[in-house]
This record gives C-alpha cells, sequence and structure tokens, in this order.
C-alpha cells in the first residue's frame, strides 16, 4: 500500500457528520484507533468517535481551547492539552508515519495565539497570558495558570492584568478583550 493510499480518507459519513458552520472547511483529517477520526477545519478540532457511537455524537472544540499537544513516538499518540481541563485528549493515530495532519493541527494553534508571554508568579510558579483568536477570528486575551498556581493574590493579579495590558496594546486587542 503506497504511503497516499485512499484507503484511509476520511469516509463521506464522518464528513457529513461534521456539520461545519458556513465558511469553515476541512484542512485535513487522520483515523484514529478504533475508527474514530480526528478533523482539523479551519476553525476547529473535531473528533468523531468510532463505531457504536454514532458519528453524531462528534466533539467540536475550537482552537483556542487548545493549550498545546505533545507527541509520543511509543504510543502513536497526539496528546492534547486544553487550556480549561487537567484532562488531556490523547488521540492515538492509526497511521502516526502519515505527518500531515500533525502538521495541519500544529498551524491552526499558532494562528489561534497572536501574542503570548509568561508570567513568573510569586509562589515560584507561572501563567501563560495570550490574546488570541476565536473561531470567528475576533480576539480575546486568556490566561492559562500551572497547575496550583495562586492567580488571586494581590501581586500574581498586578503582573498578570500588567502582562495582559500590555498584550492588548502590542495586538490591537480591545482593552475589554
Amino acid at each position: 500500500m503506497g504511503l497516499f493510499s485512499r484507503k484511509d480518507a476520511m469516509p463521506p459519513e464522518i464528513r457529513r457528520s461534521l456539520h461545519l458552520p458556513a465558511g469553515d472547511t476541512v484542512l485535513g483529517s487522520a483515523m484514529l484507533d478504533e475508527g474514530a477520526w480526528a478533523v482539523a477545519t479551519q476553525r476547529s478540532l473535531v473528533v468523531v468517535p468510532g463505531p457504536p457511537s454514532p458519528p453524531t455524537a462528534a466533539v467540536s472544540s475550537p482552537w483556542c481551547r487548545v493549550d498545546r499537544a505533545s507527541w509520543d513516538p511509543a504510543e502513536a499518540a497526539l496528546t492534547v492539552r486544553w487550556v480549561d481541563s487537567l484532562e488531556p485528549t490523547p488521540l492515538r493515530l492509526a497511521h502516526p508515519e502519515r505527518t500531515a495532519f500533525a502538521r495541519v493541527f500544529r498551524e491552526r494553534v499558532q494562528h489561534s495565539v497572536v501574542l503570548s508571554e509568561t508570567v513568573h508568579l510569586p509562589d515560584g510558579l507561572s501563567a501563560r497570558v495570550a490574546v488570541r483568536r476565536d473561531a470567528t477570528g475576533d480576539l480575546f486575551t486568556q490566561v492559562v495558570p500551572d497547575p496550583g498556581a495562586d492567580v488571586r493574590s494581590a501581586r500574581s493579579a498586578q503582573l498578570i492584568r500588567t502582562a495582559l495590558s500590555r498584550l492588548r496594546s502590542t495586538s490591537g486587542a480591545h482593552p475589554e478583550a
């Protein structure tokens, strides 16, 4: 079987189950273990579960929810870490030698980050502050603290506000973004 075999092309029923909003397009896809699919669209990451779940059980997450991802070659898994969850999502690729999906994934996450900065907090931990694009292209700010970081102390809050103000000013984001 060739590297560019159509055998693993996204099935039509998976494509139909995506229900993409107007203006959104599929940029890449990868078959996952157990018949599931990961689909990278212009605006979001969509995970369509494998049988016996119906394709309508697909979960769509805008790229701005992705904090980061890491590749584990031993598990053939791209592990997605979310900005609002401690539970990462492993995407176990059925064909890890095919790298197009991973490249599109990286590009989409990077596209969602306009500017970012790491703020070192008094408790020795840090928080990442960023100006990001949402699924419609609007800019907003985001704060992702390290687990256990105290972002509510007066000093930490001041450091974060200062960094956010600097990023808003530099990026052109609205002051209330």
